[in-house]
C-alpha cells in the first residue's frame, strides 16, 4: 500500500467496481476474500469476510469495500496458494437459494492470473452455469493470463469430469490492457465498461430462457389522476453483486 496511490486491485476494484455497483439495488456487496492466514491463529483460508464479518460479509458501496480492503491488509498475511473454487462456490450457494428469476448474481474475482486449483475451480463454474449466476474476472499486474482466458470459455465451452458447462458465465478482462504506462490511470473508462459487462447481458438473458422464466408485464397505467404529490418507488433490479 502506498499513501500516495492505489494499489493495482484497489483501482480495479474502483474502477470496475463503478461500473457494475449501479446494477445492484442495495449498494451492499458480500465481499471476500482469498489466500490468507488469518489472525489470531495463522489459519490459512480462501473464504474470508474482508470486513471481518462473518456472519455479513456485506459492505456499504465502493468506498466501504476499499475501506475494508485496506483494513484487511494490515491485519492478515498473505499467504499461497490461490485458489478460486471456495469463492465461486460461495456465490453459487447463495444464487442456488433463488432461482425464481427474481435476483441474479454477479461475482466479481480480482486476481493476478496465478492459481493453484485449476480442477475444482472448472468444476465449480461447470456446476455453476445452471445458476443465476455470472462471474468477472479481472486479471491485475504482468503475470501470464492464459488459465483465465481457458476459465472465459469464449473459444472452448469450459468441462469437468466430462460435463460440459451449459452456459458460457465467466468473462475475463486484463486491466493492465486499459491503464496507462504508469498503471496509475484508467486510460477509457468507457471501453473498461462496455467490455467487463460485454456478456453479463446475454447470460443473464440465456438463464431466464432456459428456466422458462419471461419477464413480469409492466405495471399497469392508472386510470385516475395521480395525486398531488405521487410517492415513488424505485425499479426492484435483479441483479447482486460479489465482490
Amino acid at each position: 500500500m502506498s499513501p500516495y496511490q492505489l494499489n493495482a486491485y484497489a483501482l480495479a476494484l474502483t474502477a470496475v467496481g463503478e461500473i457494475i455497483q449501479h446494477y445492484d439495488s442495495d449498494k451492499m456487496f458480500p465481499a471476500l476474500g482469498f489466500g490468507a492466514k488469518l489472525p489470531p491463529d495463522g489459519r490459512v483460508s480462501h473464504e474470508f469476510p474482508l470486513n471481518g464479518n462473518q456472519e455479513n460479509p456485506s459492505c456499504c458501496g465502493i468506498d466501504g469495500i476499499l475501506e475494508a480492503y485496506h483494513r484487511s491488509l494490515r491485519t492478515v498475511q498473505l499467504y499461497g496458494p490461490t485458489n478460486f473454487a471456495p469463492v465461486v462456490t460461495h456465490v453459487a450457494r447463495n444464487a442456488a437459494a433463488v432461482q425464481d428469476g427474481s435476483q441474479y448474481s454477479v461475482l466479481l474475482i480480482i486476481t493476478d492470473g496465478v492459481i493453484s486449483d485449476m480442477a475444482q475451480t472448472k468444476e465449480a463454474i461447470v456446476n455453476a452455469a445452471k445458476l443465476p449466476m455470472s462471474i468477472i474476472i479481472v486479471g491485475v499486474g504482468q503475470a501470464e493470463f492464459d488459465a483465465m482466458v481457458e476459465l472465459d470459455g469464449d473459444d472452448v465451452r469450459i468441462s469437468s469430469r466430462g460435463k460440459l458447462a451449459e452456459r458460457d458465465i465467466v468473462q475475463f478482462v486484463p486491466f493492465r490492457d486499459y491503464v496507462d504506462r504508469t498503471g496509475n490511470h484508467v486510460l477509457s473508462m468507457a471501453r473498461l465498461a462496455r467490455d467487463v459487462l460485454a456478456e453479463i447481458p446475454e447470460q443473464l438473458v440465456s438463464y431466464m430462457k432456459a428456466q422458462g422464466i419471461r419477464p413480469r408485464p409492466p405495471p399497469a397505467a392508472p386510470v385516475h389522476s395521480p395525486p398531488k404529490s405521487p410517492a415513488r418507488t424505485p425499479p426492484a433490479s435483479p441483479l447482486h453483486t460479489h465482490i
